[in-house]
């Protein structure tokens, strides 16, 4: 009589199952990394639009210093006080402060995720939105939203980076057309894949996050509405300068 069939398994395949067992473990590490990394990303793509804008605002002071100075002859020669490099250097300094702002109140918090059951804490997407429509708060609104559109400004980043380095590097192989059209699917991709496993991830931790401190400490009308609004206002206006840094069309022209 003849044995068993026994199927033999591939030396390679044995070691890349071992290898992504071992790179499972320290998922808790990178997950959490990943989150922060892609709002970072998102963050600074957002504050890179506000520069001109920033140096804008800082224009019109300096006009308005000037106005009030040049008035009284003691105080006239602070009218050269901000020359125009010092009034640029100013305007980067502000984003500057502004980007590491909103990285603290939006990034910070994707330290804090964890993987694994949590149906009977009540924290998955169902069990917090159905929160958030009962006790509506600023942060429990504000929060999210502001974080979903800047992980999507930091995806488009990086699936332009992937489309820019696909396509230099293959078109002198491929020819340009069929360059630019892997390149556009790759970047599709990338987009997508980051968006789907990570994005998805950043906005539900930050909703978990602004759950827990409404639940905590915004009782009451206005405590719902004032708690964490200073933060708020920090992001809130960046996550609508993410908008310009996201341009989703530019991957299907």
């Amino acid at each position: 009589m003849r044995g068993p069939l026994v199927r033999s398994v591939p030396v390679s395949q044995v070691s890349l199952t071992a290898f992504s067992r071992f790179l499972g473990f320290f998922r808790w590490a990178f997950m959490p990394l990943g989150l922060l990394a892609l709002i970072a990303v998102g963050v600074h793509a957002a504050a890179d639009t506000l520069d001109d804008r920033l140096l804008t605002l800082v224009d019109g002071a300096d006009a308005a210093f000037d106005q009030l100075v040049s008035r009284h002859p003691l105080t006239e020669p602070l009218v050269d006080l901000l020359s125009l490099e010092r009034r640029t250097l100013l305007a980067r300094v502000l984003a500057l402060v502004w980007e590491l702002s909103a990285d603290a109140v939006l990034a910070l918090p994707a330290l804090g995720y964890r993987e694994g059951p949590s149906d009977s804490k009540g924290d998955t997407w169902r069990g917090v939105l159905r929160r958030c429509l009962r006790a509506p708060t600023t942060l429990r609104w504000l929060r999210p939203l502001a974080t979903a559109l800047v992980v999507v400004a930091g995806a488009c980043v990086v699936a332009r980076l992937v489309q820019g380095t696909v396509y230099l590097s293959w078109r002198e192989l491929l020819g340009e057309p069929v360059a630019d059209g892997v390149a556009r699917v790759l970047a599709l991709a990338a987009l997508g894949g980051l968006l789907w496993r990570l994005g998805a991830r950043a906005v539900l931790r930050n909703l978990q996050h602004a759950d827990a401190a409404s639940a905590e400490h915004a009782r009451g009308f206005l405590r719902a509405l004032s708690h964490g609004l200073p933060g708020s206002a920090v992001v809130v206006p960046l996550a609508l300068a993410a908008l310009d840094a996201t341009s989703l069309h530019s991957f299907l022209r």
